[in-house]
């Protein structure tokens, strides 16, 4: 196996030539491939530009556009060329986008249109971003200025770096293992976003991990679909640096409102989602099958029972034996198959859950549904994966994120803190030495969450350090264990748990758009739903059902129902669907004062709070 990701791709060009390593979406609707050959060609045409305008090994090149081929082709030419790619979430904002690009120090950045472009535009002509900034656009027809001689036709880059062959396989093999290869910019969940370092060797060991994670290893007969932000490690670790390590092929989803339409071309083998995706899953399901009547309903009522019975023996050991195996069996084919064949999941082999944590609900839902969701644990500084619960029978565990990846070590700091080292461990932040030297200590990277292991090695996370709560009393509450459980509310989509140095918990809860009206039907406005009676009383019960479960001082004993929907684009939620809580603490503030009206300011206005218990 090649030392280098980009070597690999140039390995596999020559390999398997024709067979096809991206789908993509034409404009006329139907699908295309662009082959091995044709993904490497165009590659070293990319890194061929970057060395005719200059870029040395080191530099960095930005990538600011939505999944697509390009992309892909962008981040490995880079590579070859000995560049740095630095994906930029398309969601971002001029401000945000700028700043990306000055602190990895980008002077070529490629966009996907006219609207990303005039971000860059707009920072430069403001005097935010060096004059010196060039862009590729990838559809140049897009441009509101098409003369503007700052940027390049995508294509036209490519041809400007053809014939440079030579000079790219040069910089190709003069790559070394601890030579910066990219850098991520963390979500910015507590703060500005930082940029991790990960290197060749980080790269290629990690994506040389799928060999002994997946069962049987990836290869050319699989197929995943890249919809997650390929700015993420995540989506970049396997759309990028495995399925161009094991050869299989990427159909690329520009946006996430299209994945229900690319599922039955792509039919995935390996999917990739982050509990938000699966839970618009979940919700959407639950509403077809409410829909069922006759005999319909009660087969899925009878194939979900058995698939609820026959779920801790799936998940543990794999499908039963006896009577209850073959009534699992008998479900399997007559309900299961066609659904997830209806879903575009009917060569699923390997259903992936990471990102954030995964409320119990959901994953039981999808073994009642014959589906295991398989957990992964990791971040960005530990190029994505930490622990993974693998597609094994006794590697998978309720309530824990698997055990460690073959070849990464994972111990308990005395505070609790996760700490992982391996070959996946960054090499640091880019300029800035304090957080590196407060993150990697002696080798180890210090996670930030906080967690166990118990005697057979599987990781189970309790939160984040950062999260902890300490209330007026003195009690420390992490909540992610309450958030997920009033997530799985129905109806619910969102939760924050509030209480910091406050005399009590409380809550702010968002209503799911699509689930939320069944609780009253008739409704469909959110303010309405959030302010409707039996909504209301339907949450305060269910929230009740949480309170139960746990201590006194971590019982919720106000909520508030915001009438809004935590999104990206609103900047509640990072791209990949986790809660900005610094965020959400300064944009409801008014709603949270009034939760504690006691402490509450005169003059300050708040949303309607309903007291719990």
């Amino acid at each position: 196996m090649q030392p280098t990701i980009p070597a690999r791709l140039m390995a596999r060009g020559a390999r398997s030539p024709d067979a096809p390593a991206i789908w993509s979406r034409g404009v006329d609707g139907a699908w295309h491939a662009l082959s091995w050959g044709e993904y490497a060609d165009r590659a070293r045409a990319f890194a061929g530009a970057l060395i005719a305008r200059g870029i040395e090994p080191g530099q960095a090149v930005g990538i600011l556009s939505n999944n697509r081929a390009e992309w892909l082709i962008a981040a490995l030419g880079s590579l070859a060329a000995g560049a740095v790619p630095v994906g930029i979430y398309p969601t971002l904002l001029t401000e945000q986008v700028a700043y990306v690009l000055n602190h990895c120090r980008a002077r070529l950045v490629v966009v996907e249109d006219g609207a990303q472009w005039a971000k860059v535009a707009e920072a430069v002509d403001g005097a935010r971003l060096d004059a010196g900034v060039r862009g590729a656009v990838i559809e140049p027809d897009t441009l509101e200025s098409p003369a503007d001689e700052r940027v390049i036709a995508f294509a036209a880059l490519l041809e400007e770096g053809a014939g440079r062959a030579g000079e790219v396989e040069a910089r190709t093999a003069a790559l070394e293992p601890d030579d910066r290869a990219t850098l991520i910019y963390t979500s910015g969940t507590t703060g500005t976003p930082k940029g991790v370092v990960l290197t060749h060797h980080n790269l290629a060991w990690t994506a040389g991990r799928g060999a002994h994670i997946i069962d049987p290893p990836p290869g050319p007969d699989d197929a995943m679909v890249s919809y997650l932000p390929l700015s993420h490690i995540a989506e970049q670790m396997l759309s990028v640096h495995v399925a161009v390590t094991y050869g299989f092929p990427v159909w690329v989803c520009p946006r996430l409102d299209q994945l229900r339409e690319v599922l039955p071309a792509a039919r995935p083998t390996i999917f990739m989602g982050v509990p938000r995706v699966w839970e618009k899953f979940q919700t959407a399901l639950e509403g077809r099958l409410g829909e069922l009547t006759g005999v319909k309903a009660a087969l899925a009522r009878w194939a979900m029972g058995v698939g609820a019975k026959a779920g801790p023996t799936v998940m543990v050991h794999g499908p039963p034996g006896g009577l209850l195996g073959a009534q699992y069996r008998l479900a399997d084919r007559l309900f299961f198959s066609p659904l997830r064949a209806k879903l575009g999941l009917d060569r699923l082999r390997v259903a992936i859950t990471g990102a954030a944590p995964l409320g119990s609900d959901v994953a039981r839902f999808f073994l009642s549904l014959g589906i295991v969701l398989h957990e992964v644990y990791g971040q960005s500084e530990a190029s994505g994966p930490t622990s993974f619960a693998r597609n094994v029978p006794g590697a998978r565990r309720f309530g824990t994120v698997g055990q460690p990846v073959p070849g990464v070590e994972v111990r308990i700091a005395d505070d609790g803190e996760v700490c992982v080292r391996g070959g996946n461990v960054f090499a640091g932040y880019h300029d800035d030495p304090q957080a590196t030297a407060s993150t990697l200590i002696d080798g180890w990277l210090h996670s930030g969450d906080l967690g166990a292991i118990d005697g057979d090695g599987f990781l189970t996370i309790t939160g984040r350090k950062k999260d902890l709560i300490i209330t007026a009393g003195g009690k420390n509450v992490g909540p992610g264990a309450i958030e997920s459980a009033l997530k799985a509310i129905d109806g619910v989509a969102h939760a924050v748990v509030i209480g910091d140095r406050r005399k009590h918990l409380a809550a702010l809860l968002t209503l799911d758009p699509e689930a939320a009206p069944r609780l009253a039907p008739g409704v469909t406005d959110l303010a309405a739903l959030a302010e409707d009676p039996a909504v209301v009383a339907h949450v305060q019960r269910a929230v009740d059902g949480v309170n139960a479960d746990q201590p006194r001082y971590a019982q919720i004993k106000r909520f508030a129902l915001l009438p809004v929907e935590f999104s990206a684009e609103g900047g509640e939620l990072t791209p990949t669907q986790k809660v900005k809580r610094r965020v959400v603490d300064e944009k409801y503030r008014a709603v949270i004062d009034g939760l504690y009206p006691d402490e509450k300011k005169s003059g300050q206005g708040r949303l309607p709070e309903t007291p719990t218990g």
